[in-house]
């Protein structure tokens, strides 16, 4: 039986393993011990009846797009972009089109160290500049909660996510139509067939990116692509 070669990694990407899972294990350290430290100081805990049933309703749904999130975003952001982001949240609304972003504007490719220092660099100012953001914010409520809760701006705030990814998408699809354009309009189809799809979309996903990659190889096996 054949030995499996063991996996070589470069100085770079070993010192990002490296600090990354120290740096998780301390921020999801720390996200667990406020609500521990809040129950010790009140002495109130939840009930163990009413804590498992609520866990049970939502644990499954975000512990099955966790795992596919980490598989589809992970070539997407790089190591350091990967673990800086799930850290910091908020993936597919800012820091996947952010990082996306910064390698198109660095003329950077994925799966590269340029690529993955520059995604973690984008990751990184974003969520400085969301945590400012969000400071303001909590500053000004007063003054600036009047003017986002007027109606008319209700249409914006409800399609910032979409209007993130069709500027993402333009960009992707002028790169490669053959792959692109298939793709994006099977996953339009599936979604305008079965609109309840669009709850689990982050399952969705990855298998629209299979797709896409089957797809581009099938292309370049009859040299259609480059």
């Amino acid at each position: 039986m054949a030995k499996k070669e063991k996996i070589v990694l470069s100085p770079y990407l070993e010192g990002l393993h490296k600090s990354g899972k120290v740096w998780y294990f301390i921020a999801y350290g720390g996200i667990i011990m406020f609500p521990l430290v809040v129950s010790l100081y009140f002495k109130a805990w939840p009930d163990p009846a009413q804590f498992g049933e609520a866990l049970l309703g939502v644990v499954p749904t975000f512990w099955t797009v966790g795992v596919v999130e980490a598989f589809t975003y992970m070539p997407m952001l790089g190591v350091g972009g990967s673990y800086l982001g799930f850290v910091t949240g908020n993936m597919s609304n800012i820091k996947v089109p952010v990082a996306i972003s910064a390698m198109e504007n660095a003329d950077v490719k994925q799966g590269t160290e340029e690529g993955d220092c520059v995604s973690t660099i984008g990751i990184a100012v974003s969520s400085i500049v969301t945590t400012v953001i969000i400071i303001a914010f909590v500053l000004l409520t007063g003054v600036l909660a009047p003017v986002f809760s007027n109606p008319a701006l209700a249409p914006a705030f409800s399609n910032i996510v979409p209007a993130l990814f069709g500027g993402l998408m333009v960009a992707f699809l002028a790169k490669d139509v053959k792959v692109g354009l298939p793709t994006v309009a099977l996953g339009a189809a599936l979604f305008i067939a079965v609109p309840a799809l669009a709850s689990v979309y982050p399952l969705i996903l990855p298998v629209l990116a299979l797709i896409a990659i089957g797809l581009a190889r099938l292309l370049y096996k009859k040299g259609k692509l480059d």
